[in-house]
């Protein structure tokens, strides 16, 4: 062997072998270097690749990516300094562009609106609504009630009474152009025991609604439960009002609002306890509402709200027949 034997290596012989152990030494640290100082000058953000040909553009550094990521740790090892990105904001009633509005499901909370907003609002229902607007705080708003009115009977009983000549509620609704309607209407009608009836009625009332007032957001009210204890002890509970059946009038209601694309408003849960009824202390009958009840009632209103843009982005569908028929074999609307 041409060289020393060290454990399991060869020494290289010679001053040649020295001079080429030390010229690789010297190479590996230049290119150490160069490495270094490549890391050091990158700047700390993905290229913008939309000016490539055959690539799609990124998003900018700190947004979320499909996966779900901060690409501005990815990119840089650190937290975006002005913090993750956040969902949108829909507190104020908007939503995203890519999420169309729900209508199966009630309107979701939101910060509380002005009462100005109900300036160019029209109420329209029995008198549950009429002690929402006599003892709610309402300030503004057209009050069309009328006491012991019916869905059945709304294009029909001339109702109100405007300079001297009566009206139907639907043709006093004619009569001005509203930003809003509020319809609540129902518990008149649980005696009747037809769902099928009151379903095609009330999808009526809607789309007449709609014909009267096309550029107006339609909030349909769900049934404020009852108390029938206390209607026993008022009337001996004659019209046999129970809240089994509103439950049934109240699925209903919700079919209708997706069907028809209105706003439903959810103000049974609002008011139901633990019982699956209306609490004795809201009223002193079991269906009409005391002053506090009332109150509550209009602050409901005010924090489920939802604008008109956001509803129909394209502009508010056209109005269809009634719809389907939801009758079963017995003719009773139950399975």
């Amino acid at each position: 062997m041409s060289g020393k034997y060290v454990g399991r290596h060869t020494r290289p012989n010679g001053r040649s072998g020295l001079l080429k152990l030390a010229a690789a030494a010297a190479a590996v640290l230049l290119v150490g270097a160069v490495g270094v100082f490549a890391l050091k000058s990158r700047p700390q953000q993905l290229p913008d690749s939309s000016s490539q040909p055959g690539t799609s553009a990124q998003p900018p550094v700190g947004d979320v990516s499909s996966s779900g990521l901060d690409r501005s740790t990815v990119s840089s090892g650190q937290p975006d300094p002005a913090g993750p990105a956040q969902p949108p904001d829909v507190s104020a009633g908007g939503f995203p562009e890519s999420i169309p509005y729900d209508f199966s499901q009630p309107a979701p909370a939101r910060e509380p609106v002005e009462d100005s907003y109900f300036d160019d609002a029209a109420f329209v229902g029995d008198s549950r609504t009429d002690g929402l607007m006599l003892y709610g705080g309402i300030k503004s708003g057209k009050n069309l009630t009328s006491n012991g009115l019916s869905v059945f009977k709304l294009a029909e009983k001339k109702a109100l009474t405007i300079d001297g000549k009566k009206y139907t509620l639907l043709e006093a609704l004619a009569m001005e152009e509203y930003g809003k309607v509020y319809l609540s209407l129902g518990v008149n009608e649980l005696g009747y025991k037809d769902e099928k009836y009151f379903y095609e009625k009330y999808s009526e009332a809607v789309d007449e609604i709609r014909k009267l007032q096309p550029n107006a957001v339609i909030y349909i009210q769900n049934l404020i439960p009852l108390n029938e204890g206390q209607i026993e002890e008022y009337n001996g509970n004659k019209f046999e009002l129970t809240n089994e059946r509103l439950r049934v009038y109240n699925d209903l209601i919700r079919q209708v609002a997706e069907e028809k694309q209105v706003v439903l408003l959810d103000l049974y849960t609002e008011f139901v306890d633990e019982n699956d009824e209306l609490p004795r202390e809201a009223s002193r009958d079991g269906v009409h509402l005391v002053k506090e009840s009332c109150q509550h009632w209009l602050e409901y209103l005010k924090t489920h709200t939802v604008d008109l843009d956001t509803l129909y982005p394209d502009g508010p569908p056209a109005v269809k027949p009634a719809g389907a028929d939801i009758s079963t074999e017995n003719g009773s609307g139950q399975a």
